[in-house]
């Protein structure tokens, strides 16, 4: 009888055990399944009107995809400039928790970051295909992160639209002196390059350039290109519109990320937000690829634009100052230095490939 006892005993003992496990793996499977069914709600502020074309429309479809394959997990509401946060406070609304995210454009931030703009635009630096391989490839986006990480942001590629064109002027530019004086909406280290030349930039949001180009606040705009030029009706206000490629010959945009907030996200809803942006840092580009020459033939042919390009002697003296202006910004800051060494390497290389190849083959087609 004790035998039967101790018996029983020893079999009640591992059944709790086996309840207990059961227990043990059934809450942890219930924790797995609360977070896996935990939903996000995150909000996207841009410098770009709502639902602009190209720029404006690169977040709307980010926000769209980040819906639809997470399945409702996470949702993003996306602002337009001026709706939640002012177009040029993007970056700060970000970095502060604010909002979880942002679209924009990094050389706006050359004052907090002075290397920024190398990972967008630099003038006669890297075309929209280059500036994406050294980005993913390259170390790029390894150094963007470097950069943004004391600001608690952490930065995508978020859409390119291609090479520039020069903008749309008032009056035609002849030589280096017809830029003295000149008021110019233009960012970046464009900005400094076209000051040292003798013109004044002036840093406009897009939504804000029509009416200061009407008004005679200002004598001449870059924005993007046909595309988005002629969306804006700049068209009225200036009566020559510049082709000449030297400022930003592919800006690159950027979607800005809370660290803080993308941490709390599961590993496969952060996987989703890389991927989309991803997708749409390339879909942005096919955008303005199919979308620029029929914008321009719109411009030439029903409103009568008159083409320019910028003579020869103005680019080489626009390409002698930006020379100096990246030299010093080199001496002036070490992220900088840093940063503009790995893409200066890159371009020397890719510029050589494709000397040897694309030059030619769109000199022969």
């Amino acid at each position: 009888m004790k035998k039967i006892k101790l018996v029983l005993a020893s079999v009640l003992i591992a059944a709790v055990g086996s309840l207990t496990a059961c227990g043990e793996k059934s809450t942890s499977t219930d924790s797995s399944s609360t977070a896996t069914q935990q939903k996000y709600q995150w909000k996207l502020v841009t410098s770009w009107p709502k639902n602009f074309p190209g720029l404006g429309m690169a977040p709307e479809r980010f926000a769209e995809s980040v819906n639809e394959m997470s399945g409702g997990r996470l949702t993003i509401k996306v602002y337009g400039a001026g709706e939640l946060v002012p177009g040029f406070e993007v970056f700060d609304a970000v970095s502060q928790g604010t909002v979880q995210m942002g679209h924009s454009g990094s050389y706006y931030w050359k004052g907090k970051i002075p290397s920024s703009p190398i990972f967008g635009a630099i003038p006669f630096g890297m075309t929209a295909t280059e500036l994406n391989a050294w980005l993913h490839f390259g170390g790029g986006i390894e150094l963007w992160r470097e950069m943004y990480k004391p600001f608690g942001v952490i930065p995508m590629a978020g859409g390119n639209s291609g090479a520039q064109f020069a903008g749309g002027f008032k009056k035609e530019i002849h030589t280096i002196d017809d830029l003295k004086g000149l008021k110019m909406r233009i960012p970046g280290l464009a900005g400094e390059v076209l000051q040292r030349a003798g013109a004044v930039p002036v840093t406009l949001t897009g939504g804000e350039i029509f009416s200061s180009l009407q008004s005679g606040a200002i004598d001449a705009t870059e924005w993007v290109g046909p595309y988005n030029d002629l969306a804006f009706g700049f068209y009225q206000a200036a009566d020559y519109y510049y082709s000449s490629i030297w400022h930003e010959p592919g800006t690159g945009l950027e979607f800005l990320i809370n660290e803080k907030a993308y941490n709390q996200l599961p590993a496969d809803l952060q996987k989703i937000v890389e991927v989309a942006a991803r997708a749409v840092n390339e879909s942005t580009l096919d955008d303005y690829n199919a979308k620029n020459n029929a914008a321009l033939q719109t411009l030439m042919s029903k409103h009568n634009v008159k083409m320019r390009t910028l003579p020869a002697p103005v680019i080489a003296e626009l390409k002698k100052i930006t020379d100096e202006v990246i030299a010093e910004q080199v001496k002036a800051d070490a992220g900088f230095a840093k940063v503009w060494q790995s893409y200066s390497d890159f371009l020397s290389s890719i510029r050589d490939y494709h000397n040897l190849t694309i030059k030619n083959y769109y000199q022969n087609r």
